[in-house]
């Protein structure tokens, strides 16, 4: 028993890092833009299709086209930045939603009319390699994209709190008209934090392709996830999207373990339903002050 447990619990980790990564690149367009990205899943499958087409040209493997896969979403997110969020800048939230919600829907068929509905691979020694501590097994690729994670979130949230760009990106978030009378370009603010929100998605595509299959519709579990665990650390806390993600994996693979496979989604639906009733600005965020 105490082996299933400890293998649940390094799994469950293991799973969460991702978890979190998807979920801060959520929390950083959120924190800054107020923008709710139903489209954050999609995002992640264009990072997995660039890794792949980064290594049908210059070969590898799928970390080899870590570069390729980041300078091609960079392209992505401005593009689509230009040509559909920046024209609703100073919208309500509700503009944003129905864009996102069409956005998410126009890329997932896109990439199945450009690629096709078959699902492609990267094949590589690494994909089924593991690693034993005792008598615990560790897949590498989930060890990964595990110490890859944290060390992004680590590097975000320096920028965040210790660099000029993250002072007016928190200033950016807090009075936008405010932030707009001190001088700060507000409209490149939101540029940048939506790339940065949506890099953070393709480089968790590209961790996932030596765990996943690459296909239209890889992105949308860990979409849904994503937002989940937004809400439950806090609206724009890094460090709440962070633990909360960690949780999840947690949460996820103990009731996989113990009770279901089929029911390690919903247990993270119950718990997810249970802090929004009890504490409504997640377990990390603030309470919103009212006149």
């Amino acid at each position: 028993m105490s082996w299933i447990v400890g293998q649940a619990i390094i799994n469950g980790l293991l799973a969460g890092g991702i978890y979190a990564l998807i979920s801060t690149g959520v929390t950083i367009i959120f924190g800054v833009m107020k923008m709710i990205n139903f489209a954050m899943g999609e995002f992640l499958m264009i990072g997995m299709y660039m890794t792949w087409i980064g290594y049908a040209v210059f070969g590898g493997n799928g970390y080899t086209q870590v570069l390729f896969a980041i300078a091609a979403m960079v392209v992505t997110a401005y593009v689509c930045f230009r040509l559909t969020i920046e024209k609703l800048l100073g919208r309500s939230s509700t503009a944003y939603i129905l864009m996102t919600v069409g956005l998410s829907f126009f890329l997932q068929n896109l990439m199945q009319i450009i690629f096709g509905p078959n699902y492609k691979t990267i094949p590589s020694s690494i994909n089924t390699q593991s690693i034993y501590v005792g008598e615990y097994s560790i897949s590498v690729p989930k060890l990964i994209a595990f110490i890859c994670a944290l060390v992004l979130i680590f590097v975000i949230s320096e920028i965040m709190n210790r660099t000029s760009l993250g002072r007016v990106m928190r200033a950016t978030a807090e009075k936008t008209n405010v932030a707009e009378m001190l001088g700060i370009d507000t409209k490149r603010t939101f540029t940048i934090a939506f790339i940065m929100g949506i890099v953070l998605a393709g480089i968790a595509g590209l961790l996932l392709t030596p765990i996943y299959d690459i296909k239209p519709t890889a992105g949308t579990i860990f979409k849904s996830t994503a937002l989940m665990i937004v809400v439950l650390g806090g609206e724009g806390s890094i460090k709440g999207a962070f633990i909360c993600g960690m949780f999840v994996g947690l949460v996820e693979q103990l009731v996989a373990t113990f009770i279901s496979p089929d029911l390690g989604p919903a247990a993270i639906f119950v718990f997810f339903l249970l802090v929004v009733y009890f504490r409504p600005q997640g377990l990390f965020g603030q309470r919103r002050r009212t006149v």
